[in-house]
């Protein structure tokens, strides 16, 4: 699946908890993402691929590194370790971690037929010949919904994805999306003058 809707649907799995901070989110949402780290093999592949010494980091790790459960264990601790919900906030992480596991099981087939396998323990493989192509249907819809619930939870609780880059774009974002509709959105907490 696309990064961008791993990104959405982590932060559905971070929005679960209304009593989350924002850093507590962040790092959840993150969960969501960061299997993709060891697809930056790609850079070096790229820039070396006419040379004499060609690396092939991201054919031989892509999907390699990262894509199972020992790194989903690791994202979990380091989510604890900086959260004030400690378990709560691993649990998510953990969860959204597997999101993309499983969306890249589902929704990654190549423009080649290739279906990217899941090397979730060290004699486990996950694979699956249905998987759908990365860029068919089904992942629009399935990155349309996870918006739609980034679009709902701004409207209710008043923090988007927009947050993870800057507090400030994400008040005016929210702001924006209340005054066009402004019927979705929750009253403003009451202030008691005194």
């Amino acid at each position: 699946m696309n990064p961008i809707t791993h990104l959405f649907i982590g932060w559905s799995v971070a929005s679960i908890d209304p009593s989350l901070d924002d850093r507590e989110r962040t790092m959840i949402t993150l969960s969501a993402v960061v299997a993709d780290v060891d697809g930056l093999g790609l850079v070096p592949e790229i820039l070396t691929r006419n040379t004499p010494h060609a690396v092939f980091w991201y054919s031989d790790y892509h999907h390699v590194l990262t894509h199972n459960l020992l790194s989903a264990v690791i994202a979990s601790i380091v989510v604890a370790v900086v959260s004030r919900h400690r378990w709560r906030a691993a649990l998510l992480a953990l969860v959204a971690y597997h999101t993309h596991l499983i969306g890249d099981l589902v929704g990654s087939r190549g423009p080649d037929g290739y279906l990217w396998p899941v090397p979730y323990l060290p004699r486990w493989t996950w694979a699956w010949d249905g998987a759908w192509a990365l860029n068919a249907w089904q992942n629009v819809v399935i990155t349309f919904v996870a918006m739609l619930i980034a679009f709902f939870v701004a409207l209710k609780r008043g923090v988007s994805p927009v947050r993870i880059v800057s507090k400030r774009a994400d008040d005016a974002f929210v702001a924006t999306l209340r005054r066009r509709f402004p019927r979705g959105a929750s009253p403003p907490a009451a202030t008691s003058a005194g």
